[in-house]
């Protein structure tokens, strides 16, 4: 019985990379614009406790996944999300050395996720499935329109490409996991519409809390230029909404987007350190 849908070249393995993005947080790193800097800052303040909480709902399944595949993509997923939370728990230190009020938003999100550890362990790994297909869909988008992150400093390139190539490889782990660990496609659809309502909303909050720090949250050109990035032109938001919406489909699985060949086109461009791959238990 197949259990890991992950294709045979694709690996899941850990690489120890380390970016100092100290001296980029102290700029609008994006361009010099305010509202593209503001919302990829946003996405990195959810990303140490959200990560978290993938790994620990994947680990409390691993004991009932028999496959030798699967459970050594299972060690990587815990690997590479272990080292993402590390780098964005460090990068969000630097947006509190410059000056952004994020404790009051760590705050508050870290309630949200003590709540989210409370549910029936379906139910996380349910919500880390949808999480993840979040994380999927935006990691394709940024590799495959180089354009949308053209204009950042190269650390944050970087930085948001390694993620991005990582999210990818492990994509459909916590999924395959789910689907042979639980498999009940009427809960994954339901908890995945209340992780879409929370995925906004606390991207929206944090935006603004940021926007609000850097003088521009009542700046109507401000605004007018985000909502264009998100829903015009390019339209990042736009132009994954069907990729998100797929999701719903009851045959849906990660790997129907198969964007290996981004992957290895990333790949070759990822400054990797030597040594830097490891598995992790």
């Amino acid at each position: 019985m197949t259990v890991s849908y992950t294709p045979e070249d694709v690996s899941v393995q850990p690489r120890h990379m380390h970016f100092d993005v100290s001296q980029d947080l102290k700029t609008w790193w994006h361009g010099n614009d305010a509202f593209r800097t503001a919302f990829f800052n946003a996405l990195s303040l959810q990303f140490p406790d959200g990560e978290q909480q993938f790994i620990n709902a994947v680990r409390q399944y691993r004991d009932q996944v028999d496959d030798p595949k699967l459970k050594e993509e299972i060690r990587g997923f815990i690997g590479q999300e272990g080292l993402h939370s590390r780098e964005h728990r460090h990068y969000n230190e630097a947006l509190k050395a410059r000056g952004y009020k994020i404790d009051a938003l760590d705050a508050r999100f870290h309630k949200h996720m003590q709540w989210v550890r409370s549910l029936p362990r379906d139910r996380q790994l349910a919500g880390t499935c949808a999480a993840e297909h979040y994380t999927a869909v935006m990691a394709n988008a940024i590799l495959r329109n180089r354009e949308w992150m053209a204009d950042a400093t190269p650390q944050m390139q970087q930085l948001w490409r390694w993620h991005a190539i990582e999210e990818t490889e492990h994509k459909s782990v916590a999924f395959d996991v789910y689907r042979h660990c639980v498999g009940d496609e009427r809960l994954r659809r339901i908890v995945f519409l209340f992780v879409t309502y929370h995925f906004f909303k606390y991207t929206l909050i944090n935006t603004c809390s940021l926007l609000k720090t850097d003088g521009k949250l009542w700046s109507l050109r401000t605004w007018l230029g985000g909502l264009n990035f998100l829903w015009g032109w390019p339209g990042v938001m736009r132009r994954c909404l069907p990729d998100f919406l797929a999701y719903l489909r009851k045959d849906f699985h990660p790997w129907q987007q198969d964007n290996r060949d981004l992957l290895s086109e990333n790949l070759a461009e990822l400054e990797v350190p030597q040594a830097s791959i490891t598995t992790a238990g």
